[in-house]
């Protein structure tokens, strides 16, 4: 039978095995993006400038490379959002795709990314649970356990919601945080395994903190598509002002509209997260300390937070917010997220001092 210090060293092994998965996932998505832009860069000026036929009706008819186009790009998985904004309906770029270049893209680079990221995310929970196994506990303790946690959820997330819609265009874009997630994780915020505290020694432990890992994936999510938002409204602009080049990597993302549905989808999900977060530590505060809330440097960013993001999805619900104000709350929320997870657990003592560093 294994000791607990074997399974902790195994445990560190599959980590090692996961980011070594995940990098040649990441290398994959951006292999798949950079053949999407030279297949379809080439063709969008032929495209774009395909005088469009006439019927005898006078009822304008695409040109068939538009046509195609389109049909093509929904293989690819690039494009634009449905109104959900999760699901890819079909492209921004209207340019025509070899079928050549399809096979490349698809079943080679996206498709081998995607299996990958599987492989990766799925070594990531054997890690977990040899953690888990070595101490007898949820892994879920320290900032370590957290963010490997959390990088197990976004890939978990990201790659569920791809099963019935094609997301390959976002891969680099999850896959590369979440790589620095687990470099930081292993080189600055690890932490041995051990026993926990006495205070940790609750039902609570599995109930409040896997949430708020879930919380925090979900807000990683959005802000990563966000972020892609703010980057393709951009693009569009210097399009309509002609400035920007129509053969661009941006062009493969979906519409900026559509790229903002998907993020306020994702911060409307993860918002209920976190406030369960905040409820559910209040109690287990009442249970290990007898006081529901102690002003701890923890619980007030976790409250900053929770404030934020109630900011912010008040003003998409309220008329007179521009978008681009909107927009600044949720980034100011996600930095909030990162101070609370790195300042507030490394330089601030508390009752939630559980860093393990």
């Amino acid at each position: 039978m294994m000791t607990n210090q074997q399974l902790a060293l195994l445990s560190n092994y599959a980590l090692y095995a996961a980011m070594a998965m995940l990098s040649c996932a990441m290398i994959g998505y951006a292999i798949f993006l950079g053949v999407a832009r030279a297949a379809t860069g080439g063709s969008r000026v032929t495209a774009e400038n395909e005088q469009t036929p006439v019927t005898a009706g006078n009822a304008p008819v695409p040109p068939e490379g538009a046509r195609t186009a389109d049909k093509n790009e929904k293989r690819l998985g690039i494009g634009s959002l449905d109104s959900s904004g999760l699901g890819i309906l079909h492209g921004s770029a209207v340019e025509e795709l070899s079928n050549r270049k399809i096979e490349e893209v698809d079943a080679r680079s996206g498709a081998i990314a995607t299996m990958l990221g599987w492989l990766g995310t799925m070594t990531l929970f054997v890690s977990m649970v040899l953690r888990g196994l070595s101490v007898q506990r949820a892994p879920v303790s320290n900032m370590f356990e957290f963010a490997v946690a959390a990088a197990f959820l976004i890939m978990a997330v990201f790659l569920g919601l791809g099963l019935k819609r094609p997301l390959k265009w976002m891969g680099v874009f999850v896959v590369t945080p979440v790589l620095l997630m687990l470099g930081l994780a292993i080189t600055v915020w690890y932490a041995p395994a051990a026993e926990l505290v006495p205070s940790l020694k609750s039902t609570w432990l599995v109930i409040h903190v896997p949430i708020a890992i879930l919380a925090t994936a979900v807000f990683t999510l959005a802000f990563v598509v966000l972020l892609l938002h703010l980057a393709k409204a951009r693009h569009e602009r210097k399009l309509r002002e002609g400035t920007g080049k129509q053969a661009s990597l941006l062009a493969l993302l979906p519409d900026a509209a559509a790229l903002d549905r998907a993020s306020y989808a994702l911060h409307i999900t993860a918002f209920p997260l976190w406030t369960f977060t905040l409820i559910a530590g209040a109690i287990w505060g009442q249970k290990a300390w007898g006081i529901y809330w102690s002003w701890d440097p923890k619980e007030v960013w976790t409250f900053v937070i929770w404030v934020i993001y109630a900011a912010y999805l008040h003003s998409r619900a309220t008329s007179g917010w521009s978008l681009k104000k909107s927009n600044v709350i949720a980034v100011i929320g996600y930095m909030a997220i990162i101070v609370n997870f790195t300042i507030v657990n490394m330089f601030f003592p508390g009752m939630h001092s559980y860093s393990g560093l």
